[in-house]
Formats: structure tokens, sequence, C-alpha cells
């Protein structure tokens, strides 16, 4: 996959291992963001959750990438769904990035049975053109393997299928 990058962020390590795979199959580059915010335990998911449902826009601590954004082909971005919403730090890095990005994907991990489609039309909000293809995945459910590699197949395909849902 030419000039790929993954790139995300995860509060509990869900949403990292997901990518990891992602950027394992497709041989890409992969950045994590983080914003220096003290998410763990229940203050920070309340933290978290606040600020999603506010839209606050936390600054993204600055991230090293090979190539300038404009450069990638395509840029996948994983984010933990925040209720309803995609987390903070990744709309700070779309907020500041987003116009920069040929091409996005979007992969988004929850928790619960929701799928949360509302969130990638919150993202494309962010980029130049609407995603070329996403998927909501609930790490561990049914069916997560299966709709992770038809959102593979379809990146590798160029992004003719526009979504999928596990669980």
């Amino acid at each position: 996959m030419p000039y790929t990058l993954c790139v995300y962020y995860s509060r509990t390590g869900n949403t990292r291992r997901v990518m990891q795979e992602v950027a394992q199959e497709l041989h890409c580059e992969m950045v994590e963001l983080t914003d220096g915010e003290d998410r763990t335990g229940l203050r920070g998911w309340l933290r978290s959750g606040m600020q999603a449902m506010s839209r606050e826009i936390p600054p993204v601590k600055e991230f090293k990438t090979m190539l300038p954004l404009s450069a990638y082909d395509l840029v996948i971005i994983g984010t933990p769904v925040w209720a309803g919403r995609c987390s903070a730090p990744v709309r700070s890095f779309l907020q500041e990035y987003g116009q920069q990005l040929r091409r996005a994907a979007y992969v988004i991990t929850r928790a619960s049975g929701v799928r949360y489609e509302e969130v990638f039309q919150q993202m494309d909000i962010y980029v130049p053109s609407s995603h070329i293809s996403a998927v909501s995945i609930r790490p561990g459910d049914v069916g997560s393997a299966f709709w992770l590699e038809e959102f593979l197949t379809s990146i590798r395909s160029g992004g003719k299928e526009k979504t999928g849902h596990a669980g």
C-alpha cells in the first residue's frame, strides 16, 4: 500500500490493538496520538466522556511521521467512541491537520452494541472529502475479525466498500 499512514488515539489499548493489526496487514507506518491528559481510571473515563460531549478540543502533542501528512495517499484514523463521538484527541488532530489529508478512512472502536455510524460523518467535517472506507469494531465481539478483514479488503481495492460493522 503506497504511502499509507495509520494514526490513532487509544485510552485503554483496544484501538491500539486494532490499529496495530491494520498497520501490520497493510505494511504501513503507524503513529499514536497523545494529549498529555491523565485518562486513567474512572476519573479519566469521565473526563474523556465530558470532553467528547462538550466537543472540547485539547491540543495533541507533536508527533513524527516519515512524510508530511499531505504526501500520504491515505491516512487511516483510529478512534474510540466516547459518548457517541470520536475521541477528543482525534477531533483535535482532525481540526488541526484534517485539511492536509488527501484521502481518509476510519476505524472506530466501541464498547456497546450501537454502531455509531454518525461518528464517521462527524469526522468527515474536518477532511477535504468524505472517507473512502470505514469500520465500526467492537473488539472481541463475534464478527469483529470478519468486519476488520472486509475493511482491509476495501482499503486494498481503493475504498469501494464504505462501511462495515462488528457487533
